[in-house]
């Protein structure tokens, strides 16, 4: 085709109308504007196509019709909890656990996340352990299973979660599943047809209207959670796939933080599981006690946080923000993706620079190069600080924790990056408890001695083109 001076002028024209969208009436944050306006300044057809697809935000009244919180009685109890807080009537288990109050009260009033005292959690680092586990409880189920994860991969892992699944559903038990369209989309249809026929109800979330065409791909449901029987409930960062049990030889051995709960949190994780399945699929989940039969397992404070594009804060952000701001001696950060916005790069900065030790572990390879060449760039903020940062030589690191002084921690599904804080539906596991803390602090410690410590002077040593990496990468960071 023959570019023309109307052409050109037609694409001119089409920029500058992205670009007032873009600036006076989404009104997105200064950062992700200034980035939006480069990718169209410098590729301006590829970059308008990028921006429909990538840019675009969602609408929550069209597409979020929630109402189940209500039905569940989700909102009578985060009302009786705050009001028992408010007043003075909430019996604390861990009294000295009362300073985090603010932590807890801020979740329970912005993300409705009941914070529960009765659990009993089990820390998972490796895949072998977590799925071993995790096929066991599954094997045992009577009633139901619900099953949530970002990825499923159709290879030998898989397959034993989908032998496990048909047997219990021949057996008549409730089985679901629901995927994230985009992250499982080399799922092959044989897969899921298995699992159809056998009974398990099957949904993907957020799936194309149009086959091949999804122009939601950029709003992705990142949350892995298993409900088993209403009793029993796993969180964190592992997905179904070989290579999460470190048989890639791309990644090597996969080093990741998953939790087995038993107690009433697990009540707030088979909300979640309902809110996510009711959106994704046709055949709403409807309330019954059986759902909802946990029973008091340990004296661990759980709080079950979500955060996503469908939220009006930045939920699971602010948690973090929180954490940091409340330390008095030490935070441990574990994360694949350091791509902090300027609120928790300051809130970072001032921990360290009010003296709290404050230790970053990243992997040492990338499994998404631009992120990884961004998260590069970003901890030289925090060395110049003081902090120390090591690179997790074992594998790769997946792992997305922070523990704050031993007795309170995090652990889940969101990383320290722009797209889980604002595009990826996420969920977190809030953790109350010393002894739980404690695990996660020695899994840190092991880490350690698996990994080298990025100094000032080694950082200053990176080549001018790694160097140029992360300047790119950096100035399109908000739009990763």
């Amino acid at each position: 085709m023959e570019v023309t001076p109307y052409f050109i002028g037609f694409i001119m024209f089409m920029n500058f109308i992205l670009a007032f969208t873009v600036i006076f009436l989404e009104r997105k944050d200064a950062t992700s504007t200034w980035a939006w306006l480069m990718v169209l300044f410098f590729i301006p057809i590829a970059g308008f196509v990028l921006y429909l697809i990538f840019g675009k935000t969602i609408s929550k009244r069209r597409i979020f019709t929630w109402d189940t919180k209500s039905k569940l009685g989700v909102k009578k109890a985060v009302h009786a909890q705050m009001r028992a807080i408010e007043e003075g009537h909430f019996n604390f288990k861990h009294q000295h656990l009362m300073k985090y109050k603010d932590l807890f009260y801020m979740h329970l009033r912005n993300n409705d996340a009941i914070f529960t005292q009765d659990n009993n959690v089990q820390v998972y680092t490796d895949g072998e352990a977590k799925f071993n586990d995790l096929i066991q409880d599954l094997e045992k189920a009577t009633d139901h299973i619900h099953l949530l994860y970002y990825i499923i991969r159709h290879d030998e892992l898989g397959k034993r979660i989908a032998d496990v699944l048909v047997k219990k559903a021949n057996e008549g038990v409730e089985v679901r599943l629901l995927y994230d369209d985009m992250g499982s989309r080399l799922l092959s249809r044989k897969y899921i047809r298995r699992l159809r026929h056998a009974g398990v109800h099957v949904d993907a979330f957020f799936p194309p209207k149009i086959p091949k065409i999804n122009l939601k791909i950029n709003f992705r449901n990142h949350r892995k959670l298993a409900i088993i029987d209403g009793k029993i409930g796993y969180i964190g960062g592992f997905n179904i796939g070989d290579e999460y049990l470190g048989k890639k030889k791309k990644f090597g051995y996969w080093r990741d933080t998953h939790l087995r709960i038993d107690g009433d949190a697990v009540r707030n994780m088979q909300t979640r599981f309902i809110l996510d399945w009711n959106q994704a699929s046709r055949n709403d989940i409807l309330y019954e006690d059986r759902y909802y039969s946990a029973i008091p397992a340990g004296n661990t404070g759980v709080q079950i946080v979500s955060s996503g594009p469908d939220s009006d804060w930045e939920q699971i952000k602010y948690g973090y923000i929180k954490m940091i701001l409340s330390a008095k001696k030490y935070i441990y950060i574990q994360t694949p993706y350091f791509i902090p916005d300027e609120s928790l790069r300051d809130a970072l900065r001032i921990a360290v620079l009010s003296g709290i030790e404050v230790k970053l572990m990243i992997p040492n390879k990338p499994d998404h190069p631009f992120v990884y060449w961004a998260t590069l760039s970003y901890i030289g903020d925090l060395l110049n600080a003081g902090a120390q940062v090591y690179i997790y030589q074992n594998g790769f690191l997946h792992a997305k924790t922070i523990v704050v002084d031993g007795e309170i921690a995090s652990v889940g599904t969101a990383n320290i990056d722009v797209r889980s804080f604002r595009l990826n539906f996420e969920v977190n596991a809030f953790l109350y408890d010393e002894q739980t803390a404690q695990n996660l602090v020695d899994a840190f410690q092991h880490d350690i001695a698996l990994s080298t410590q990025m100094t000032k002077k080694l950082y200053e040593q990176r080549s001018l083109g790694v160097r140029f990496k992360e300047s790119v990468s950096r100035l399109l960071s908000p739009i990763l």
